[in-house]
């Protein structure tokens, strides 16, 4: 089982900029894809970003242009810059794993990190 811990959750003001961080307990490189996702108090998770074992990364509309998704294999981690924040980014951000075993999917979730943007 993949633990993941992510970091880097902060206040900020509009227009800052944050690097979440997610580092999981095994080798991410049989990992099929890593994400970003958020929930907003009162919504819905949602997708913020993703990002598959070859590279190709997926954004959100809403975060295009601002927000970018890596992953760093030797170290086991995923990271999520952060650029020209709004107070619509505001939310808890979980790290999600999600690998191809057989015909099953196994995905794996973080504990979350708060993001609030705020003046």
């Amino acid at each position: 089982q993949v633990q993941l811990v992510e970091s880097g959750g902060d206040l900020v003001q509009p227009g800052g900029s944050l690097t979440l961080s997610c580092a999981a307990s095994e080798s991410i490189f049989s990992i099929n894809i890593m994400g970003w996702y958020r929930q907003a108090p009162g919504s819905q998770r949602e997708v913020v970003a993703r990002v598959t074992k070859s590279g190709s990364t997926d954004l959100a509309d809403s975060v295009k242009g601002r927000f970018t998704i890596s992953r760093d294999n030797a170290k086991n981690t995923v990271y999520l810059q952060m650029n020209n924040l709004k107070p619509d980014d505001t939310a808890v951000y979980y790290c999600n794993a999600q690998r191809l075993e057989g015909h099953q999917v196994l995905s794996y979730w973080g504990q979350g990190t708060q993001v609030t943007v705020s003046s």
